[in-house]
């Protein structure tokens, strides 16, 4: 696998004490990565390039274009110029789907129901939640986000990137991955947990950012039973999380947290 550091030292000056400073400065990187299926080109995101592998695999996981692991083939990470090319083969019949899908959402340019199928696949309905007995204490969530941050070490040396990370009660948090983009991160984690042997139906999934509609679709696609945040919801969140069965804990900040849907899957003390 081609990679290259997340993360550089640049010059900088700093104003302290009425006083400007020549100082160094950690910064993490961000690179086109596109992700190709069969040489095609499905999508191209700003990321942060390391666990490339993860991220080509929990795209295709949350963007409903793989099922499993053993949908894929091969992926190769190829070094391109201003970034890299996550290129993925499919398996046989996971490549005729994509295929069919690709020519479905092929339209005339310039109709006026050419965004039906963007409007339909951002608003796209998310899968219930299989494992409903899932109960968590208090002191899970709280820790989970506290774990969180303890194991993020490029924002340690950077304070510029959000973090998705993976808590089992008795265990702690077994799995963290970081991108300047939340949604990266949490993609990076879906294909981290696919290829381990960890259930998501029985943990939670922490992230440092707000939680839009897109992390809530990931979580659910994902199959955790509880998506926690250290920010607050938008409502579309909200309702999703509700009709999805998933427990939507947001502002958690210490030992407080705040919980949106579903709180019988919460333990009171």
């Amino acid at each position: 696998m081609t990679n290259q550091k997340s993360s550089r030292l640049v010059q900088q000056q700093i104003y302290r004490n009425g006083i400007f400073l020549s100082s160094d400065r950690l910064v993490p990187e961000e690179v086109a990565i596109a992700v190709s299926f069969g040489g095609t080109t499905h999508a191209v995101m700003m990321a942060t390039p390391d666990d490339l592998e993860d991220f080509a695999i929990g795209f295709a996981l949350t963007e409903g274009i793989i099922q499993t692991i053993s949908d894929i083939e091969t992926i190769n990470i190829v070094a391109v110029d201003g970034g890299f090319d996550a290129q993925v083969t499919l398996k046989e019949q996971s490549r005729a789907q994509f295929h069919a899908r690709r020519r479905h959402m092929m339209g005339p340019v310039g109709c006026g129901l050419c965004g039906i199928e963007s409007i339909e696949q951002a608003l796209r309905p998310v899968p219930q939640l299989q494992d409903a007995n899932a109960q968590f204490m208090p002191k899970d969530i709280i820790d989970a986000m506290a774990l969180l941050a303890r194991q993020q070490k490029l924002n340690d040396a950077t304070r510029a990137v959000h973090g998705a990370g993976f808590y089992l009660p008795e265990q702690g948090v077994v799995c963290v991955r970081e991108d300047v983009g939340r949604h990266n991160a949490l993609d990076k984690l879906a294909g981290a947990l696919l290829r381990c042997s960890y259930g998501a139906g029985q943990g939670i999934v922490a992230v440092t950012s707000r939680l839009s509609v897109e992390m809530v679709q990931k979580a659910a696609i994902i199959g955790v039973p509880l998506l926690a945040a250290i920010s607050a919801p938008t409502q579309l969140a909200i309702e999703t999380a509700d009709k999805a069965g998933l427990t939507l804990v947001a502002l958690v900040r210490g030992q407080e947290f705040d919980i949106y849907t579903h709180a019988e899957r919460v333990l009171h003390l």
